[in-house]
């Protein structure tokens, strides 16, 4: 199996179960209350915390961070009548460039 059609059967997977669109209707609020979700992510959190892994709760938060800034109304303000608003859209480059950066130093930066 070569890796053009690894990718291929993953965008049709990808494709049949809807995975965008899941992803896209998420209740925020209703997950953060939802326990099946809670009492996993607090356990994940009191763990990190436990071995000390701040380097991971540094990303973790990252990541975190993205998801919930991608659904401001800052975010959805970024396309007008289908036209990209440069001037909104260049605070979100540079800004994801930055948490881009620290990401790939805490991951592959000396950690003695």
């Amino acid at each position: 199996m070569n890796l053009g059609s690894l990718a291929e059967s993953i965008g049709q997977l990808v494709e049949k179960t809807h995975l965008v669109a899941q992803i896209k209707a998420v209740d925020i609020a209703g997950l953060f209350t939802n326990p099946w979700f809670l009492v996993p992510f607090v356990v994940l959190i009191g763990y990190l915390l436990y071995k000390q892994a701040f380097r991971d709760l540094v990303i973790l938060a990252a990541v975190m961070g993205a998801w919930y800034a991608s659904g401001t109304p800052y975010m959805h303000s970024l396309v007008v009548n289908g036209e990209v608003q440069i001037s909104k859209v260049l605070p979100v480059v540079f800004g994801g460039a930055a948490v881009l950066g620290l990401v790939i130093y805490l991951l592959l930066g000396r950690s003695d």
